[in-house]
């Protein structure tokens, strides 16, 4: 007995080394990871990019110097939609566009965050809420946003509150099932051990549930913002009125409007343009700290 005892000790002692060297292992390569020189970083992280957009611009252009595409009310040239960023810019209108729709989608996202995550928590651990509501708020993700833009306007009218309920409606659901997928991931031992330090009801979801499930979780968020987005583009392009103000979906269907071609792609970069800062700004870092904080983020 005596030495079935010794040897489940030694057992653990060696899974406890052998768990802190792991760790040390990860943090070392994550460190050696996180020390890049500016010229590896520019290589990997902006060079690639640049190069992409350097080709799209040469294609763009060689299409029309070839007359391929001869028709401008089809295809403008980089230097008419170049000329339209500089009008705009000396109107001092381009800003007002991009802090137009900006402003409303973030607020509008937060919002939805408010909202969405203590729903998803419910969802995720109450079974009787996910039997009622799992396949509701799955079924609110695959609708397309604009089709909440018509009644959106007929209950609340022409205003900003229409515009944060096509936001709510839209990423709310995208951001709880993402949550729900975090929390299902979450191994069972976790909770167990959670419990057994006294981690129960707020306190195991704050320190044990949520850490858990934050990749699921914050791939839920990186969803959600972007179904806020399109959805903010689609009650902007349908719902027009002067008390709105002109924000980039606006700007998008005046130029359809106006038959411009530059002002409808100078609409177009300027959406892909805050669509991917968002992502880099927000989401890419507190990915990165996400999986250097669990030892994944290492050299290759």
């Amino acid at each position: 007995m005596a030495s079935t005892e010794t040897k489940a000790g030694a057992a653990v002692k060696d899974n406890v080394e052998l768990g802190g060297l792991e760790a040390g292992l990860d943090a070392l390569e994550s460190s050696a990871a996180g020390r890049r020189s500016f010229g590896t970083t520019f290589r990997q992280k902006v060079l690639p990019p640049l190069v992409a957009f350097a080709v799209v611009l040469v294609a763009w252009q060689a299409l029309i110097t070839f007359k391929i595409v001869d028709d401008p009310t089809k295809l403008p040239s980089p230097s008419d939609v170049w000329n339209e960023v500089q009008n705009a810019w000396l109107q001092g209108t381009l800003l007002d566009y991009i802090w137009t729709s900006v402003s409303r989608g973030l607020l509008g996202f937060l919002f939805a965050l408010a909202i969405g995550t203590p729903l998803g928590l419910l969802v995720a651990r109450v079974k009787f809420v996910r039997a009622a509501i799992g396949p509701i708020l799955s079924g609110l993700q695959s609708l397309p946003s604009v089709a909440w833009v018509p009644p959106a306007v007929i209950w609340l009218g022409l205003n900003n509150s229409m515009m944060y309920a096509v936001i709510l409606l839209g990423a709310v659901p995208s951001i709880a099932n993402g949550l729900v997928s975090g929390v299902d991931q979450v191994p069972p031992l976790f909770l167990r051990a959670g419990r057994t330090m006294g981690a129960t009801g707020l306190r195991g979801t704050w320190h044990i549930v949520m850490p858990a499930a934050l990749p699921g979780y914050l791939a839920g968020l990186k969803q959600g913002w972007a179904f806020s987005w399109r959805s903010l583009m689609a009650a902007e392009i349908i719902a027009s009125s002067p008390d709105l103000g002109v924000g980039l979906g606006q700007l998008l269907e005046n130029g359809r409007n106006a038959s411009s071609m530059p002002m409808v792609f100078l609409a177009i970069f300027l959406i892909l343009f805050v669509g991917i800062a968002i992502d880099l700004l927000i989401f890419t870092p507190v990915e990165r700290w996400v999986l250097r904080s669990r030892g994944l983020l290492v050299k290759s």
